[in-house]
């Protein structure tokens, strides 16, 4: 009895070390603010991983597609400017002289905003698919109406 017990203390152990304890309540604020800012600016697709069990430099990706250049600066312009008004400042920033795929690095939080052709050339979903996926919390889009 005690052997079964030990093993299966020594499995979850072993799983809690290879999956991480999941990304930290800051960064799935901040992720939920930054979707919040991106959808207000029309990004599209916009999804997010906890990747805390697979890397050590990041919690979560977040991914949005803006489906030309200037409408993804907006995105990268809107997330950026609500969490630092969250009080988090962006380490780096990288690709936003092209918009064709801008990533900005907050620590635990690390958002790409990618063109269409892209997110679909790079397909960061296929690569990261396994990771736990994060409910945003948006609301539904609305529908339209024909009038």
């Amino acid at each position: 009895m005690k052997t079964v017990l030990a093993k299966e203390a020594l499995t979850e152990v072993a799983a809690s070390a290879v999956l991480g304890p999941g990304a930290s309540a800051q960064a799935l604020a901040r992720v939920r603010s930054a979707a919040a800012a991106a959808a207000g600016k029309l990004g599209q697709d916009i999804v997010a991983f906890d990747v805390s069990g697979r890397l050590s430099v990041t919690d979560v990706f977040l991914i949005v597609t803006g489906a030309v250049g200037r409408q993804a600066a907006a995105i990268v312009d809107a997330v950026e400017e609500r969490l630092r008004s969250e009080g988090a400042k962006p380490i780096a920033c990288e690709g936003a002289q092209q918009s064709r795929w801008t990533l900005l690095d907050f620590g635990d939080l690390v958002v790409h905003v990618q063109l269409p052709e892209v997110r679909t050339l790079f397909a960061l979903e296929r690569l990261w698919g396994d990771c736990p996926r994060i409910d945003l919390e948006l609301p539904a889009p609305a529908a339209a109406v024909d009038g």
